[in-house]
């Protein structure tokens, strides 16, 4: 069993307020986040932009191991993640995720890669994770 850690502050309250963000590694230690950063343009990070880095990381690396399980040891992987964040009543709700892939895999039919990533997508922790839609999209560059 893994457990990994993140910490998050928020000084002051509501519009107003900011936050920082870090995680047990040290990639992100005190990163800013706030209002301005979560629903404008402000330098910073916010949460549906972490977890779109985590979907798009984990299905990555999850159909790079199910392609390796399947026999195949060459190729690249580069999959984007735009997670959607809606209002739900007086709050909101992260709703989906949809991850684009583009793939290249020599050797490989287009319809057994289909399938393989089909599973990467299902079966990603961070997939298993999300109580929202998960829409996938894949180009398979020969």
């Amino acid at each position: 069993m893994v457990t990994r850690t993140a910490s998050a502050r928020y000084e002051g309250l509501g519009k107003e307020g900011k936050g920082t963000v870090s995680t047990q590694s040290g990639v992100l230690s005190d990163q800013g986040y706030s209002f301005g950063t979560r629903f404008g343009d402000e330098p910073g990070t916010n949460p549906e932009e972490l977890i779109a880095a985590a979907h798009a990381a984990c299905f990555t690396m999850a159909l790079s191991f199910a392609l390796a399980r399947a026999g195949f040891s060459d190729g690249t992987l580069e999959t984007k993640a735009k997670v959607t964040l809606e209002q739900d009543g007086d709050g909101f709700r992260v709703s989906r995720s949809d991850l684009t892939l583009e793939a290249r895999v020599p050797g490989i039919e287009e319809s057994r890669f289909a399938e393989i990533a089909q599973g990467a997508k299902a079966n990603c922790p961070i997939s298993k994770l999300l109580k929202a839609e998960i829409g996938f999209d894949y180009r398979l560059n020969g």
